[in-house]
């Protein structure tokens, strides 16, 4: 058998669509919902801002976050393959629309089931 704990997409790909999902999500909430912490989130955002695939927008005391869409992915293996069309794929079944609870992002929700992770 292969080794448990890995997933699909990185951690870059669970924060954009933690914020297609909820563009004001906190990023404490994204970490505890991804399994990172508060600051691998904050530099994952950054990244992502220096790539243009989001935009800050300041709302009071609190961060609004949109995902521009037309942006193209830069990996040689996914040219042409834009941020709105991974983000639709990534929430196009409905389980994957919602976001797990946060202390039930690994082994399991406080019901005992067993979640899918991307």
């Amino acid at each position: 058998m292969g080794r448990k704990g890995w997933t699909l997409l990185s951690n870059h790909g669970h924060v954009l669509v933690c914020l297609a999902d909820d563009p004001d999500m906190r990023l404490k909430d994204m970490a505890a919902s991804i399994g990172i912490t508060e600051r691998a989130v904050q530099q994952i955002i950054a990244d992502l801002e220096d790539a243009q695939m989001i935009t800050r927008h300041k709302e009071g005391r609190r961060n609004r976050y949109v995902v521009s869409r037309d942006v193209q992915f830069r990996h040689p293996l996914v040219a042409g393959l834009r941020v709105g069309e991974f983000v639709d794929l990534a929430r196009s079944r409905p389980r994957l629309r919602q976001l797990p609870q946060p202390w039930a992002h690994r082994s399991g929700d406080a019901d005992g089931l067993e979640r899918d992770a991307l």
